[in-house]
């Protein structure tokens, strides 16, 4: 969910950065600013493919434990350590140690993180792997109502057709896992669409905050994610979770907080290649690039842990991506409108008639 968190926020950091362009292109600790941009968009694309891939796949790993499932906020709360762990040794190698965002906004956005990746994880102990990624591939329906909500953004046609797509999608993959698979409820359809909607909230106040004092994304990273530990241990001591999911854990070190720390880190270096990736290829290519490895995702979850499968699983996906894609354009083609196209459409539609009527 990091991807979810920080797209945005990089376009607009991206914006406000005046020599971005003379900045070195870092991947994996290196600078792979002298190769060509082809290279360097290939290079990201199997980065983001490995490390999502990989942290897609400890993430269903570690719910296979069936003693862990009940504890998905125990696991977040793994999550949020290391990524601190992580935010600070960032911080701290960049030479990044002032704090920009005010406390009291940190707060705010901590708390909204807490909410998307902890109702996110612990929703993968009522629904299957697939369904959880098909939701977070609709993070524009939120997102759209946020932004008019929050901001007063307003919006084109084309993307509450993507939107109204996606929805239409989301039932139609809801509906085939109601009747094929044996772990879901509407508790987890709960989560998740909790998650989504701080998301959105998340989306909007971090776009606001990044333009407004010119935060780097490694100062954000480690004042959410430590903030955030204290509401998650906060939530495990009065929910009762605590001690019964540490002792889970102790009985299965590597399986919890073996696979954490490598789910953790796969997703904390997945999201430093994506914002190289909107930084290199921009946006559009990035977003691209993901939907594509998220597809992957869903393909392996299938192939590599064991649950019924039915082709309305593929044909609901579809209409998704399709969605996804109508949002693409209409964010590519600002200037595109029904009215313009469908003048284009008729026009040349005359002229091919006035051509046949010719020849005849």
């Amino acid at each position: 969910l990091l991807e979810l968190l920080f797209l945005k926020g990089a376009e607009s950091a991206n914006r406000s950065e005046v020599n971005m362009k003379n900045a070195p292109v870092q991947f994996l600790c290196f600078d792979i600013g002298g190769l060509s941009s082809t290279v360097q968009f290939v290079l990201c694309s199997i980065g983001v493919f490995v490390f999502y891939l990989l942290y897609g796949y400890f993430q269903e790993l570690i719910f296979t434990l069936e003693e862990f499932k009940p504890y998905g906020w125990y696991l977040t709360f793994i999550q949020f350590c290391f990524y601190a762990i992580f935010g600070f040794c960032e911080t701290t190698l960049r030479r990044d140690t002032t704090r920009k965002i005010p406390l009291r906004t940190y707060w705010i956005l901590s708390l909204l993180t807490v909410g998307t990746m902890g109702f996110s994880n612990a929703s993968l102990g009522h629904l299957n792997y697939p369904t959880q990624v098909i939701f977070k591939c609709c993070k524009l329906i939120p997102v759209l109502v946020g932004s008019v909500l929050i901001q007063g953004k307003k919006y084109r046609l084309l993307d509450y057709l993507a939107a109204l797509i996606m929805c239409l999608g989301l039932i139609w993959f809801t509906l085939a896992d109601t009747q094929v698979s044996p772990v879901f409820d509407t508790i987890g359809l709960a989560m998740i669409s909790s998650a989504l909607l701080c998301d959105a909230i998340i989306g909007n106040v971090q776009e606001q905050a990044m333009r407004m004092h010119k935060a780097s994304n490694a100062e954000i990273v480690l004042y959410s994610y430590a903030i955030g530990i204290g509401y998650i241990f906060f939530y495990l001591i009065i929910s009762g979770e605590l001690l019964p999911a540490y002792n889970v854990s102790s009985k299965h070190v590597m399986e919890t907080y073996g696979y954490g720390f490598i789910f953790s880190l796969t997703g904390y270096v997945g999201i430093q290649i994506v914002l190289q990736l909107v930084r290199t290829s921009g946006a559009f290519a990035a977003v691209t690039v993901t939907t594509c490895r998220k597809a992957v995702t869903i393909i392996l979850s299938f192939l590599i842990f064991s649950k019924p499968f039915t082709f309305q699983y593929v044909y609901s996906g579809l209409l998704v991506v399709f969605g996804i894609y109508i949002n693409l354009f209409s964010k590519k083609n600002p200037e595109f409108s029904f009215r313009k196209f469908s003048k284009q459409l008729y026009s040349k539609y005359r002229v091919q008639q006035r051509k046949f009527i010719v020849e005849v």
